[in-house]
């Protein structure tokens, strides 16, 4: 890798643990980026911001906060309500996330970006590392491809979040993959 300064979308602090640490042991200068537009509730989104902020002072890092904006989130899936929990509505939510993400690490002039969400045993790799990889290179920009969930990857996650205390949600995020209450 010829980078030097990355930035690491982040879905959740649990998930990003690991590929913060790791690109910072590579060498890499990296700033976070927390996307959570697609949060729902409200006060879901708050618990995620604070542990995201939590994982930003171990590291020693600085974040950045996406404007929550859960209005304009909807807005663009809604049409992709019915889908299942990994179809086209996920696909298109990777796609906001990464491009938002994108936006910030040109402002930033970060040579790299990454993403988190392939740690997740729940989320496709190759559909999120394709997405990341078409978006950097008509910017110019280097894509960290990684699937950190290989070589036990989420169950360090779990490990580490478990030991820096950081919450750690049920759901995906979206007001679709809210787990419907038993009975």
């Amino acid at each position: 890798m010829t980078a030097e300064k990355a930035l690491l979308h982040i879905c959740c602090a649990p998930d990003a643990t690991i590929p913060w640490r790791v690109l910072v042991d590579e060498g890499l200068d990296v700033v976070g980026y927390f996307y959570g537009s697609n949060i729902h509730p409200a006060d879901e989104y708050s618990k995620r911001r604070e542990a995201v902020e939590k994982l930003a002072r171990e590291m020693g890092s600085s974040v950045i906060f996406a404007p929550y904006e859960p209005e304009a989130w909807l807005e663009r899936t809604r049409h992709l309500a019915e889908e299942p929990e990994g179809g086209k509505r996920c696909a298109l939510c990777f796609a906001l996330q990464l491009e938002s993400a994108l936006a910030e690490a040109l402002r930033r002039r970060c040579d790299a970006m990454a993403t988190s969400l392939t740690i997740s045993p729940h989320k496709d790799p190759d559909t999120i590392n394709a997405l990341g990889r078409a978006l950097c290179r008509a910017a110019g920009i280097e894509w960290v491809s990684r699937t950190w969930r290989k070589r036990g990857g989420f169950a360090l996650s779990v490990e580490e979040s478990r030991r820096l205390g950081l919450y750690r949600q049920k759901y995906c995020g979206c007001i679709y993959s809210i787990p419907k209450k038993e009975g």
